[in-house]
């Protein structure tokens, strides 16, 4: 069992955590902003053979995957920074628990426990899920059948006297 910290330590962590938080945002945020120049700096197709466009239009594709996923920790370090000055910093969004603060240490701009966090991992992993013609996620229950092409049910229901 672990032992509940004093609020003096308490202030100590949330202090730590505070500087950290945004010392990564401002990092994120340089990387961000260099990658966006060398991105524009390098949009110049020109004398490029059919290959080396491609192989540019692949680089193009991961920069802004990898960009889309710094824009979204710095959207969670903006959440953790408001959790902190709302004094809600490390109490878990499911259960009301707090988060340890190894956990917190770790990840810092986590918004679960650990209990809670692996539950929801858990229905993730059995919960179906679909994408559209977005390749979007649609997530379904048991009630959901895709449409189909129109043309009736994709499956009928058990019927006995079709046996």
């Amino acid at each position: 069992m672990t032992k509940k910290p004093s609020a003096a330590s308490r202030n100590q962590f949330l202090a730590r955590a505070r500087e950290h938080l945004r010392d990564t945002k401002t990092r994120l945020n340089h990387q961000a902003t260099s990658e966006l120049r060398a991105k524009r700096e390098s949009d110049r197709g020109d004398g490029l053979d059919s290959s080396d466009l491609a192989s540019e239009e692949c680089d193009r594709d991961i920069s802004s995957m990898l960009l889309e996923r710094e824009r979204l920790k710095i959207s969670q370090i903006d959440g953790a920074l408001q959790r902190i000055a709302e004094m809600k910093y490390g109490v878990c969004a499911n259960c009301g628990f707090e988060i340890t603060q190894e956990r917190l240490k770790v990840m810092p701009f986590t918004r679960l426990c650990r209990d809670c966090q692996q539950e929801q991992e858990h229905a993730a992993k059995t919960r179906p899920t679909l994408r559209n013609d977005h390749g979007e996620v649609q997530e379904f229950d048991s009630n959901y059948a895709p449409e189909g092409n129109g043309s009736g049910p994709i499956r009928k229901p058990w019927n006995e006297s079709e046996i």
